[in-house]
């Protein structure tokens, strides 16, 4: 017997349960997205508008921080410099979404999520075909986790192919720079009807990196876009819960608002 099939048998079953069943995420503990208790902000106050390098906070009609997470890297600068206690650290995770405004604190409306209903063309399978267009490789290490023992993406028919012409899903990550706009134009262009399109992490939902004469802010403008993932980079478990939410085998958990931030 191979060395590693011994191994295996003795170790046990690594994958976890979730999210068919309950079991752990990975994630558990993990610092992530701030949430924003809009009510608590002190008159006149800029302090976390200032902090944030990604310009993912502003102020509203109001006066009132506004956070867009499309724009958030988790970076915790806010919470550190928020004098009122109006922004929180959590251990909630990105959250995908099929209404880009979602991610601005506003709930997706009827109307856009019967607008973007996905065909069942496929039944529960999807193929997918990622795209780098200019990120770090932060979202690429998470995408790479998918597939190990603990995620094993392929439990859940969903699995990644080298083709666009047998991708369901164009995956992509980064911020479209200017040399790897053309190929993403044809990677898309070569795959079949019925076909959709993912932005991941925060780069790709229009964020941190971008703009100038070289470099896209994320795929808003360029691509139909039906599914959105922020986060800096979002997790394995992230991934997962967004392609389960285009294949309507889990709830949006951006259909619930609480201040401008998700609720399970």
């Amino acid at each position: 017997m191979p060395f590693w099939t011994l191994t295996g048998l003795r170790a046990g079953r690594a994958t976890t349960r979730w999210p068919l069943r309950d079991g752990p995420t990975g994630q558990e503990d993990v610092l992530g997205m701030p949430r924003l208790h809009a009510e608590r902000c002190a008159p006149a106050c800029t302090a976390c508008v200032e902090t944030c390098p990604s310009g993912a906070l502003g102020l509203n009609e109001h006066g009132n921080a506004s956070l867009d997470y499309a724009r958030c890297i988790t970076c915790q600068l806010c919470v550190e410099v928020c004098p009122e206690g109006a922004l929180e650290a959590t251990h909630d995770w990105a959250f995908g979404t099929r209404d880009r405004n979602a991610l601005r604190g506003w709930p997706a409306s009827r109307e856009t999520q019967v607008r973007h209903a996905i065909e069942r063309a496929f039944g529960r399978s999807l193929h997918v075909r990622h795209v780098d267009a200019g990120s770090c490789n932060g979202c690429e290490s998470e995408i790479q986790a998918l597939n190990n023992p603990f995620y094993n993406l392929h439990r859940l028919g969903i699995f990644f192919t080298p083709s666009p012409r047998f991708a369901d899903l164009l995956l992509v990550t980064g911020p479209v720079t200017r040399a790897m706009r053309a190929p993403l134009e044809a990677t898309y262009a070569a795959m079949p009807e019925p076909r959709w399109v993912m932005a991941a992490g925060t780069c790709a939902t229009g964020g941190y990196n971008g703009g100038g004469y070289a470099c896209h802010a994320g795929l808003e403008g360029l691509l139909p876009v039906d599914l959105w993932l922020p986060g800096c980079p979002p997790n394995p478990a992230a991934f997962i819960d967004a392609l389960l939410l285009l294949l309507e085998r889990r709830p949006p958990r951006a259909a619930a608002q609480e201040n401008g931030h998700a609720r399970d």
